[in-house]
């Protein structure tokens, strides 16, 4: 995956992400996103290789990777807890064309513990509804 931009504010939590950079799909918020909407041969593929490990807290396995992105389809966000760094969580949202693809995807990242990441998950699947729906006028 490719991030193609990144707002933060001052008092922001440092990320590993950048505009432009690549970052495994199995570990960030939107990484989820786009591998549990992906084709199977995708995920099969992604999941078939060894899974990097940034913290103590990553996910390497691959069927608990595979139960995390069966809860992104399920509940239509992802969470990632700690899995980058350890003081970063990071709730990611689909963003659908006007087909209903999903062609990307947005997440909030904030210091892990300062807020419950589910409350935090309708605030970002409003903000992809709403650049899904500028998607589908264009």
């Amino acid at each position: 995956m490719v991030y193609i931009e990144r707002i933060a504010g001052t008092g922001a939590v440092p990320v590993l992400t950048r505009v432009g950079g690549r970052f495994a799909l199995t570990a960030t918020g939107v990484g989820l996103v786009l591998l549990a909407h992906a084709p199977a041969e995708v995920q099969e593929d992604v999941l078939g290789r060894p899974i990097d490990r940034y913290t103590s807290e990553t996910v390497t396995d691959p069927d608990r990777v595979r139960h995390l992105l069966a809860d992104v389809r399920t509940h239509g966000f992802s969470i990632s807890e700690r899995q980058v760094t350890l003081d970063a969580v990071s709730v990611g949202a689909p963003i659908h064309d006007a087909r209903g693809r999903v062609v990307a995807a947005v997440s909030l990242v904030v210091r892990y513990g300062s807020v419950s990441p589910h409350a935090l998950a309708p605030l970002v699947m409003t903000s992809a509804r709403a650049i899904s729906r500028a998607l589908s006028i264009l």
